[in-house]
């Protein structure tokens, strides 16, 4: 059986809802377009968009520590602009990122959700060219491998929705682990090239079920308890640029 691409995901925002994509097109040292291109910042978080820099995952609103964002539906409109966020159906807020009265009006939003949570009013914070909020400072993509999350499946008793670990591109056909051993090696999927860095360990965000917004089951202590580590998944840097599209096929280069 094949490996190949099962699914690939966006989150223009950092920390909210996926946007699932047919195709897209990858550019070499970059992450995913328009990924993690937005982030929801606590309001003592200091950010230079003339000068980014990295920031800890601290800064942010984030599953890890507010496991409520998972129970918000959102939705992106690229080119307006316009974020849109939704709970249990109903419209809740709605804002131009591009403008700063529509990210007042989500930092609104959010400071009233998490009122008891959080000090002052969050912000949104824009990615300048060549940034991407992501949890590692680098502009890269996350692959997490179905066959794994079935593996972990079986050590924790039930289904794991593998939205959990928010990976870019969702693979199917590998065995369990595979990933692993891509590490330092490259793949090709489409006409892109990527090359894969590292594993990827696993916080508490990944305990939180998506849609729900609560605590349920602790994947890093299954996964410590299963099979030693807290890893799943791997970190890969864009080689080659060139589109890739939903079911290519994921090979492994020698």
């Amino acid at each position: 059986m094949p490996t190949t691409v099962q699914r690939i995901c966006r989150y223009p925002v950092k920390g909210l809802s996926p946007e699932n994509l047919e195709q897209t097109e990858l550019i070499p040292g970059e992450g995913l377009p328009g990924d993690r291109r937005y982030a929801i910042a606590l309001s003592t978080t200091r950010f230079d968009p003339a000068a980014p820099q990295p920031l800890p995952k601290t800064s942010f609103l984030m599953l890890m520590r507010n496991e409520r964002l998972a129970a918000l539906e959102t939705a992106f409109d690229v080119e307006q602009s316009v974020l849109t966020i939704r709970r249990d159906g109903k419209q809740v807020a709605r804002g131009n990122l591009s403008l700063p009265v529509g990210r007042a009006m989500i930092g609104d939003f959010f400071a009233a959700y998490f009122k008891d949570e959080v000090a002052g009013k969050p912000k949104v914070l824009v990615a300048p060219a060549e940034h991407m909020f992501s949890d590692n400072g680098e502009r890269g993509l996350s692959i997490i491998n179905l066959a794994t999350v079935r593996d972990l499946e079986r050590v924790v008793g039930e289904d794991v929705d593998p939205v959990r670990f928010r990976a870019n591109l969702y693979i199917d056909g590998a065995e369990p682990w595979a990933e692993f051993g891509w590490v330092d090696r490259d793949i090709i999927l489409g006409g892109a090239r990527l090359r894969v860095t590292a594993r990827i360990d696993r916080c508490a965000a990944t305990t939180v079920r998506p849609g729900v917004g609560m605590r349920d089951i602790n994947v890093p202590q299954a996964l410590k308890r299963g099979f030693g580590h807290i890893d799943c998944g791997v970190y890969a840097h864009t080689v080659t640029g060139g589109p890739i599209t939903v079911g290519d096929t994921v090979t492994v280069a020698d």
